[in-house]
């Protein structure tokens, strides 16, 4: 008969096997089993509880690394697994200190770096976040997510593009309970609000592009005043949420400028609800639109407020913030007639409203031939 303890050992080393070529359910089931042949070792509860982490089972990892540190406290990789299930789990005080033994124990760990200025910068201690990015950035983390890191507590006039990369993961990561916790726990409304007047007035529409669509809240909601919705998102879980609901014609997996000028097919209407808080500069994007809209069209969307004299701003929170001299400096310069424009609330945070601006703009087939001889028009000389 096969010693418990050889036993053990070899499903340890499989689950490793299974763990370091991606495979997360084997290994967690062979560490599983290790565990209950040998409860008491620190290494097979450690492994067992960063694999959970990874699949997500926060409160069973919390569980099984919390044990093996109980046994081996100085292990730095399982306080930084730890940190991040705390993260996760919204156990912020518990989180940075976890990270902060981690960081003790191995002051290499870029991603307890990483984490732990997180967690600074959301409790507004700028200073501190910073310098945690900077060590990241120091240590090899990624550069392009940690300059928009800095960028994001340290201000500055030209807020950097936010990274593909981060955009497009948190709302994977979100999309299972987008709906539900955005609607119901942040009260979020701004794609109402946004459509309300166009609903009120009845008003029909032909073709419709929906831009940053999520799981299909606008698309849902308008559909039955047009005749086609196609929809964009970078998050490919939140394209097969807005897929399934059927109120699309189409849903495209990709960015929002790639899908605006994929096409010169006239639209008379684009929406962008709650989007551009995760774009940043919007030149580009209102050029697109201004190209793609029908004589009439609309072009209706929504920004966080900026009220503190910039134009374009990157907030801690990582998302952007737009001011009212911002987007009417746009529409003249793409031709766009302000049709309306109003203060509300988005969402909640912490409780708190989260200020809008709602904008509905209007082709302005004069102001696009301004616009047109403008830009063609030849550069004048010095003196």
């Amino acid at each position: 008969m096969t010693d418990p303890m050889q036993r053990a050992r070899a499903l340890f080393l499989e689950g490793n096997a299974h763990f370091e070529g991606g495979r997360l359910d084997p290994a967690r089931a062979c560490f599983e089993a290790s565990r209950a042949l040998a409860p008491g070792r620190s290494s097979v509860l450690a492994n067992l509880g960063v694999t959970q982490s990874l699949l997500g089972l926060w409160r069973e990892a919390v569980l099984h690394l919390e044990a093996s540190l109980a046994i081996d406290p100085e292990h730095a990789d399982a306080w930084l697994a730890l940190g991040r299930c705390r993260g996760r789990l919204g156990e912020d005080a518990a989180a940075l200190l976890a990270f902060e033994r981690a960081l003790a124990l191995d002051d290499s760990l870029a991603e307890a770096w990483s984490a732990r200025g997180g967690l600074l910068r959301d409790a507004q201690r700028f200073d501190e976040a910073a310098a945690c990015f900077e060590r990241a950035l120091a240590l090899g983390a990624d550069a392009t997510l940690h300059r928009f890191y800095l960028a994001s507590v340290r201000g500055g006039a030209a807020p950097p593009p936010p990274p593909r990369a981060y955009v497009e993961t948190l709302f994977d990561q979100y999309a299972g309970d987008f709906e539900s916790h955005l609607v119901q726990d942040l009260l979020y409304q701004a794609h109402e609000t946004l459509l309300r007047p166009l609903v009120a007035q009845g008003r029909r529409f032909g073709q419709v592009l929906d831009l940053g669509c999520g799981t299909g809240l606008c698309g849902r909601l308008i559909r039955p005043q047009v005749q086609v919705v196609d929809g964009v998102d970078l998050s490919q879980a939140m394209v097969q949420q807005a897929r399934a609901g059927g109120a699309y014609r189409r849903v495209v997996h990709g960015d929002l400028l790639p899908f605006l000028q994929d096409s010169q097919e006239p639209v008379d209407l684009v929406l962008a609800a709650d989007v551009f808080i995760y774009v940043g500069a919007l030149d580009a994007v209102f050029a697109a639109v201004r190209q793609r809209l029908c004589p009439g069209g609309c072009f209706a969307f929504s920004v966080e407020l900026e009220r503190d004299g910039a134009e374009l701003r990157l907030l801690p929170s990582l998302r952007y913030a737009h001011s009212q001299a911002y987007i009417r400096r746009l529409a003249a310069e793409h031709g766009f007639r302000m049709h309306r424009m109003w203060e509300a609330p988005l969402r909640q945070d912490q409780s708190l409203p989260v200020e809008g601006l709602y904008v509905h703009l209007e082709q302005d087939p004069q102001g696009q031939d301004e616009v047109h001889a403008a830009r063609s028009a030849p550069a004048e000389g010095p003196g």
